[in-house]
């Protein structure tokens, strides 16, 4: 059973997913920030470019179950470290459905750390897409592998 929550609210066009992480939000930005860091849980992935600041372009190339390669890409709008990152989310072979994705790092009382991933899109046939491609299993997936690069 997974341990990531997963909410879809389409009047707001937002998909909220959140996982408690056994970890401090230091660890978790590092796992989010250093490309090294970024390929060890995102699966199949190199870091064709990151240019970790406000403005900087962003681009990840995974090679999916079919062999074929797809790639994500976009622009770092805000940056707390800790705290929150803020950046622009694009699937190049559906390029111009661009979302908005905020994630939060929410320290817990237990020294556990709460990731808030919030996805905003510009419209419900967008979000919809999203979400019947596979989005949460690919969530869940994805936050398993990142839980066992931050709290090894």
């Amino acid at each position: 059973m997974s341990k990531t929550d997963f909410k879809i609210d389409k009047d707001k066009l937002e998909v909220r997913i959140s996982r408690v992480f056994k970890a401090t939000p230091e660890r978790l930005w590092q796992a989010h920030t250093q490309p090294d860091q970024i390929v060890q849980w995102w699966e199949g992935t190199v870091v064709d470019k990151h240019d970790f600041k406000v403005g900087g372009q962003w681009r990840f190339v995974s090679q999916a179950q079919n062999g074929q390669q797809v790639a994500f890409r976009g622009e770092f709008k805000e940056i707390d470290e800790p705290n929150k990152i803020v950046r622009t989310f694009e699937y190049e072979p559906m390029a111009g459905h661009v979302m908005t994705e905020t994630l939060t790092f929410e320290p817990q009382p237990d020294g556990s750390t709460k990731q808030v991933t919030i996805s905003k899109y510009t419209n419900l046939n967008d979000l919809e897409g999203m979400v019947s491609m596979g989005m949460e299993r690919g969530a869940a997936a994805g936050l398993d592998r990142l839980a066992k690069v931050v709290e090894s």
